[in-house]
């Protein structure tokens, strides 16, 4: 007898064997205004790769089987070794293998930042838990390359494309990653708070030897071959900053103990943990009580790259959504065609491109640092942009998952992945509020950054009067006095990210996708609002759907 009870129709998998690349009209046209014809092809050819189904598998492998704590081996030898599935090791030499790393130092040409933003973002979209490493090492060589002897140890092996696991010391390795230890149990975002001790071998100074001895609440990555660490110079000493390698010169391991892994809610495929620091062996980077610039210098970068992340699960989000409505039929039609449908995936769709835009000029910012109109967007709009973009992604991810269904909800495929990985960039490198008091410093600190920046906006915003309005509320909203401007921080933040992706989608994005955006954001109501409870009356839906995804088969 046949039990074949239903026949499986209107069903479709989450999107892949596509190209994240050719399929993004925006990305592809910041590229081009930033100069990447250099880096085109290899990009080109890593999205390709990216987009195949076999990434994607690697991907849900990696997440599904999270890295192993082996404190000893098979005699009782301590190695506190991290154990990670095959998948992750494809998955990094993936991403090393394309040069992203180093590249915006090794590389000179015009549009380098961009090229790499943009490498980000589109593996990114695939699998996060393997740019933890990444972007901590990326930020990390600036600083390094102010310490001559050490660079010269490192330099070749920070610039490698080579990806080399073994756990071996650096100077017997191809390439090399770096990790952080910042955050301890009191402390958090507090570092000043933090008690870890460091105690100068001979005189110490710069460059010279320290024993450490405290704990980190967070490691993060502690399989890399060196951490970048903050402990104090004495009990009541100023704080600085450490290169703390996995092993010793005399080639044993260096006293770093892992007590544990963390179980974490999402980023499953990267390690974080708990350690001691049992005397472990460090050098003291730059001077002593220089440690806390160094860190806030250090996390210019990986901010930045909590931005570029972030937008990235934004635009997976938000493909995957649109993909699956086109194909999906309901009430008679599909999904993609019904009015309440089309506004929320519009809504989505405004979100992702204004994160992506807002992100590629942060990043094109960093190659003039030293100007003070860039400088502001380094120094001013980035913590600001990690505020905003982050959080966000936490809530649309939830919208775009819900788009799917019940089948959004189970763990096989790419949204729940998603959903579980969205919040960590909004509380790695500075939780929401940490961000929005650092743009308040940022702009009582340097104002001529601030007067550019508001110049920019003025510029921009000419002819504009919704824009031009926006204005004024946050030029209003900064005379507030010092004493009574700390518990708006989260309201400037906040207008001053939306009324620069408005400037950026205006300057650069169709008018259909500039015009709804500012619409909806900067008109009346609550920037905040539910995604997609949105007046779509006088909005050319169509126009920023298939901008968003060009429709072809599959898509």
């Amino acid at each position: 007898m046949d039990w074949s009870t239903h026949q499986v129709f209107n069903q479709f998998p989450e999107l892949n064997d596509y190209d994240l690349l050719a399929t993004d009209p925006a990305l592809c046209e910041a590229l081009a205004r930033a100069g990447t014809d250099w880096a085109m092809p290899a990009l080109g050819a890593y999205a390709a790769e990216l987009g195949r189904a076999d990434t994607y598998a690697l991907a849900e492998q990696a997440n599904r089987h999270p890295p192993e704590l082996r404190r000893f081996d098979t005699r009782g030898r301590r190695i506190d070794a991290i154990a990670f599935h095959p998948a992750w090791h494809q998955l990094m030499a993936l991403y090393r293998g394309q040069g992203l790393v180093s590249l915006p130092f090794k590389e000179q040409r015009a549009g380098r930042w961009s090229a790499w933003a943009a490498g980000f973002y589109l593996h990114g979209q695939v699998e996060q838990g393997t740019l933890c490493p990444a972007t901590m090492t990326q930020a990390a060589i600036p600083l390094l390359q102010r310490e001559p002897a050490l660079w010269a140890q490192l330099e070749g092996k920070l610039y490698s494309d080579a990806y080399d696991a073994r756990d071996l010391p650096a100077a017997d390795k191809a390439s090399v990653w770096l990790g952080m230890g910042m955050t301890e149990k009191q402390g958090g975002s507090d570092v000043r708070a933090n008690t870890t001790l460091a105690t100068p071998v001979g005189t110490g100074g710069r460059g010279g030897e320290y024993l450490l001895r405290g704990h980190k609440w967070f490691f993060s990555a502690p399989q890399c071959d060196a951490h970048l660490v903050t402990a104090r110079v004495g009990a009541d000493g100023p704080f600085a900053c450490f290169y703390v390698p996995r092993w010793r010169p005399d080639g044993s391991r260096n006293a770093v103990r892992v007590q544990r892994l963390k179980d974490k809610l999402g980023n499953r495929s990267n390690a974080s943990a708990e350690v001691e620091f049992e005397d472990a062996w460090g050098i003291l980077l730059g001077e002593e009580g220089r440690g806390i610039p160094t860190i806030i210098e250090m996390a210019s970068y990986t901010r930045l790259n909590c931005v570029v992340g972030s937008s990235a699960i934004l635009r997976q989000a938000l493909v995957q959504a649109l993909a699956y409505a086109r194909r999906r039929q309901a009430f008679g039609k599909a999904l993609a065609e019904q009015p309440l449908m089309r506004a929320v995936l519009a809504d989505l769709a405004l979100e992702s491109e204004a994160a992506l835009q807002l992100a590629m000029r942060l990043a094109q910012a960093c190659e003039a640092a030293d100007q003070p109109a860039e400088r502001a967007w380094r120094r001013i709009m980035t913590p600001a942009a990690k505020f905003w973009v982050c959080k966000r992604a936490v809530e649309l991810t939830g919208e775009a998952m819900e788009v799917l269904g019940g089948n959004g909800y189970i763990e096989d495929g790419v949204m729940a992945r998603l959903f579980r990985e969205a919040p960590v960039n909004s509380i790695w490198e500075g939780s929401g509020n940490v961000m929005c008091l650092d743009v308040l410093r940022a702009l009582q600190r340097e104002p001529d950054a601030a007067q550019a920046l508001l110049d920019w906006l003025q510029q921009t915003s000419a002819g504009e009067p919704q824009m031009l309005a926006a204005l004024r509320e946050l030029q209003a909203l900064l005379a507030t006095p010092p004493n009574q401007i700390e518990p708006l921080a989260r309201v400037l933040a906040q207008r001053l990210v939306l009324l620069a992706q408005a400037c950026l989608l205006r300057q650069h994005a169709p008018t259909a996708t500039a015009d709804a955006f500012i619409a909806t954001r900067l008109g009346a109501g609550d920037p905040g609002r539910v995604v997609g409870a949105i007046a779509t009356r006088k909005m050319d839906v169509a126009s920023i759907l298939t901008r968003a995804l060009p429709a072809s088969e599959g898509l």
